[in-house]
């Protein structure tokens, strides 16, 4: 038995840092949940009209509709088995914007491997209303990059590719940096037509637990699990 991330990246996964190869152990079959705390440097958003999108997307914990600098973050990476009985990890961002009243935002996501699809799927939201493809490679430095492919839109009988045009082609670097002792995260979104979307960078530690003795905290798990990957 393997983690997704392992099954997903083949031989290339003993090319990883160790300390990311570690962080993308995380499943059922190493017992080990991670938790990372940090500051996002920077949260960033495109031009003006990609506003409201954020906002939608922000009601279902789909990205982030606040940009800032020096914002406090977690990211809660817990497998656990779901619904249907394939393992599942937890991306589970919580950013702590300031201001009265303070009210944290999240982006959640859920991944699994899927063998019909030969890749990692990355349900997006409370209600993993979006399906999306990741492809995962080592660069030289041995970070983590990760670069989304199709996206589906799954909600009752509706079942459709979203289109290109209004879609987001994501890119994220994982690292980690030996000389700071810390983990560092690059995120970028961007449309072909309409360029820069949202993204943020920023570090983090990391600490690892039993994931028998923390179990899956209440609130973790999306509110409806979707069966097509």
């Amino acid at each position: 038995m393997t983690s997704i991330f392992q099954r997903a990246l083949g031989a290339d996964f003993d090319r990883l840092h160790p300390q990311i190869r570690r962080r993308f152990s995380v499943g059922l079959d190493s017992g080990e949940a991670c938790v990372g705390r940090g500051t996002m440097d920077r949260i960033w958003h495109g031009r003006s009209f990609v506003r409201p999108f954020l906002a939608l997307g922000g009601s279902r914990h789909i990205l982030v509709p606040q940009a800032g600098r020096d914002i406090p973050f977690v990211i809660e990476n817990v497998p656990y088995t779901d619904s249907f009985g394939r393992e599942t990890v937890t991306f589970v961002r919580t950013f702590s914007f300031p201001g009265r009243p303070r009210r944290p935002r999240r982006f959640d996501a859920t991944m699994v491997f899927s063998p019909e699809r030969g890749c990692v799927v990355d349900y997006l939201g409370t209600h993993q209303h979006l399906a999306t493809d990741l492809h995962f490679t080592v660069d030289d430095t041995g970070a983590l990059v990760i670069r989304s492919g199709e996206h589906r839109f799954r909600e009752g009988p509706v079942d459709v590719r979203v289109p290109d045009l209004i879609g987001g082609d994501a890119v994220v670097r994982e690292s980690y940096d030996d000389a700071a002792g810390c983990f560092r995260i690059q995120v970028r979104v961007g449309n072909r037509r309409f360029g820069p979307l949202f993204g943020y960078e920023g570090s983090f530690d990391a600490e690892f637990m039993n994931v028998a003795e923390r179990g899956v905290r209440a609130g973790l798990r999306p509110l409806r699990e979707e069966a097509r990957a």
